[in-house]
């Protein structure tokens, strides 16, 4: 009976879990959303578009349906409690703080994209959070622009496999993504007015690519607009991409939601396709009128007087509403979720040592081996938390492994461990001379110094805002690192030619005063809560380094093709991005411009053979086959990274593109086969005379290596 009885239940359960499954079909989820949306008063559909508190929209309490909640933050979830703006008290359930986008993106691990989405969908859950604000995927298009360290790369193919891991593991969760900022937002400093004018082949293959590959690949939920104009119009209510590139030619079903306080006029608004209007106009605090927004109580007036139909108001409610019912927002269902638990916490820290990249390593430098007995530790970044900066990316973090405290956990006592905190943290301070001399003091003392400096976060708003270089609304000046580091840097190596350089911050610094005497730089970007456990661990040998470059490091900032081709506009209203299709390595290779590090670069304590290159044409694609293997005495990770050159093209194109890679782990003398199918839009480049995608015939080179600039392996394939 009782085997009978549970055969009964597991087939009633099995019925249940089939029609909850298809009780969330297309179908089903839209014939949901019409029949609330024919309940709604205008009112209520209006209250619906625009937001009721910093991070919150309205929901329908009459209809029982709750407020859709948001957090900022890509890579941590906010604990602002959903309503107003900053962080609240110090509190026993602080997230988990996640390496920076940039980090991920030095990855290039798309499984590591899909674990860092899942533990921010998992926290907005155990939050009440609906929508996480990201990913960001803008394009690293100048090393000035202050977000780059919460975007990813300077290559929109990597970006795009990278961001469909982050949205689908978020959204798995049963929480939205959202990500931004749609589109062309590629400096902070000028972002509210700035007007960018760019080519149609730029935009397509360059800037739009990540943003495509969220929505179509990975389904995103929502999108935000970015602040400034494009081609005239500004982004968030954008006739043009949103409306007929977003919506149209791709399909998108979700929601557009506004950058806080980018929306600027109803009617283009309403008419050029934004669908929610955030923002909270500070000087309202703490209670501003959230139904004078421009999407506010003047939409209902303009409906009310036959100006604006309903029917414009109702596709916008529509779409929050579909998402709404598909993640049980509406409903008030949601999954339990965790918080900052032990596994999210070894995700951060395997994104970290995925992360950091070994840029140089003269002499075996690296790892430091156990005959080291002591280290001086030195710089002011060596210690400080960098979780409390970078603007709408502060994290309240449970706890954040310092450099310093990792390597004093990770080297253990047998190390004596010195520390001397190298510069101050003031906006144009001269270089403290008694700093430096401490420093240099210990270093000389020490059989090895880790001088650990680069950018800084700053903090959010109002205290040290001043002293931001990587964070939302600053761009830096220059390539050159702040507060006299470079000083510092040259003291201690000439007190110790045994210095180790490592870099946080979000991309490139200029080098060229210290880099030739310099035996060993590491790379660390923000690696998180778990970053100097991570780092120590690199430092020491218990993990090899596999990160790589997911933007090129130019000698000096005049190299940069932004900033050499005309970036900034001389009128200050319209920027014009002369340098087109030739962003980043695209720029280096074909002018051939020697890069201070290559798109790609990152060094390992083994070494890699590449061998057995094969390219069969497969339809309007082609199938590339080729081994790697370990030739080296350690256990190593190597990202094998395809290029794709056209030898003769109608239009000019950049000397070569990434087209596929893959992130391998070998043991020593360990040999791995790779496949990567390359598929039609591999060869194709946009023809602005035709308005569409174009493959020509004509001879193709394949190209294999570990980086953009080393390249074992060459092929061709003619299509």
């Amino acid at each position: 009976m009782y085997c009978i009885k549970h055969r009964l239940w597991a087939i009633v359960a099995l019925v249940m879990a089939g029609a909850a499954a298809s009780a969330q079909t297309p179908a089903a989820l839209s014939a949901k959303v019409e029949a609330t949306l024919k309940k709604l008063t205008l009112e209520e559909k209006v209250a619906m578009i625009h937001g009721n508190s910093g991070f919150t929209s309205p929901g329908v309490s009459r209809l029982g349906i709750r407020e859709l909640v948001m957090s900022d933050g890509p890579h941590g979830v906010r604990p602002e409690q959903g309503r107003y703006w900053g962080p609240v008290a110090p509190m026993a359930d602080s997230g988990t703080y996640l390496p920076t986008g940039v980090c991920l993106a030095a990855t290039w691990n798309t499984q590591l994209g899909y674990s860092f989405g899942s533990v921010l969908g998992s926290e907005a859950n155990y939050r009440g959070k609906d929508i996480i604000l990201g990913p960001g995927v803008n394009i690293l298009r100048t090393p000035v622009n202050g977000r780059n360290f919460e975007y990813q790369s300077e290559d929109p193919y990597l970006v795009s496999k990278m961001v469909v891991g982050y949205v689908k593991g978020v959204q798995d969760q049963g929480v939205s993504a959202c990500v931004k900022h749609y589109a062309a937002n590629n400096i902070e400093t000028r972002r509210n007015f700035v007007n960018v004018l760019m080519s149609e082949r730029a935009l397509r293959e360059i800037y739009l690519p990540g943003f495509k590959a969220a929505v179509m690949e990975g389904g995103v939920n929502s999108l935000m607009g970015a602040y400034n104009k494009f081609r005239g119009q500004y982004c968030t209510h954008n006739d043009y991409l949103v409306n007929q590139v977003l919506k149209k030619e791709w399909g998108f079903t979700g929601v557009v939601m506004s950058d806080w306080g980018a929306v600027h006029n109803t009617i283009e608004a309403l008419y050029y396709g934004c669908d929610l209007e955030m923002g909270t106009d500070l000087s309202m605090l703490p209670k501003p009128d959230y139904s004078k927004f421009y999407m506010g109580d003047t939409v209902i007036a303009l409906v009310k007087s036959g100006k604006v139909a309903e029917a414009v108001v109702d596709e916008k409610v529509r779409r929050i509403l579909y998402l709404m019912y598909k993640t049980n927002v509406a409903d008030g269902v949601r999954k339990k979720g965790e918080y900052n638990t032990k596994a999210h916490q070894q995700t951060a820290q395997k994104i970290a040592e995925e992360g950091i990249v070994l840029l140089k390593n003269e002499n075996k430098t690296l790892p430091l081996t156990a005959a080291v007995k002591s280290i001086a530790v030195i710089g002011l970044n060596a210690d400080r938390k960098q979780s409390m900066g970078g603007g709408s990316s502060q994290i309240r973090a449970f706890y954040e492994i310092t450099p310093l405290q990792g390597l004093k956990a990770v080297a253990g006592k047998q190390v004596n461990i010195t520390y001397s905190q190298g510069y101050t943290i003031e906006r144009g301070a001269q270089a403290n001379a008694a700093l430096i001399q401490e420093a240099a003091d210990a270093a000389r003392k020490a059989e090895v110094a880790i001088v650990v400096g680069g950018w800084t976060h700053g903090y959010n708003y109002n205290v040290w805002a001043d002293n931001a270089y990587d964070a939302e609304d600053v761009d830096k000046p220059d390539m050159q690192m702040p507060f006299g580091q470079n000083e510092l840097i040259k003291a201690v190596l000439a007190a110790n030619p045994k210095t180790i350089v490592v870099l946080m911050g979000g991309g490139a610094v200029d080098m060229n005063q210290w880099i030739n005497n310099t035996p060993a730089i590491v790379q660390a970007w923000y690696p998180g809560m778990e970053g100097g456990t991570a780092l120590a661990n690199i430092l020491v040998g218990k993990v090899n380094p596999s990160g790589k470059l997911p933007m090129t490091f130019p000698k000096k900032l005049e190299d940069n093709p932004a900033e050499k081709l005309g970036m900034y506009a001389k009128d200050s209203l319209n920027m014009y991005y002369t340098d087109d299709i030739y962003v980043g390595y695209r720029y280096f290779d074909t002018y051939q411009v020697e890069p201070q590090f290559a798109f790609g670069h990152g060094l390992s304590y083994t070494t890699f053979a590449y061998g057995n290159l094969t390219v069969t044409k497969n339809g309007k694609g082609a199938a590339v086959t080729f081994t790697v293997k370990n030739t080296g005495k350690v256990a190593g990770a190597e990202v094998a990274q395809l290029y794709v050159r056209q030898e003769v093209s109608a239009l000019p194109r950049p000397y070569k593109e990434l087209k596929g890679f893959e992130k391998v782990v070998l043991q020593p003398g360990e040999e791995k086969k790779i496949s990567i199918n390359l598929k039609e839009d591999a060869f194709s480049y946009y023809d602005d005379n035709k308005h569409a995608w174009v493959e020509e015939p004509g001879v193709f080179d394949i190209v294999v290596g570990g980086s953009s600039r080393s390249l074992q392996l060459a092929g061709k394939v003619k299509m």
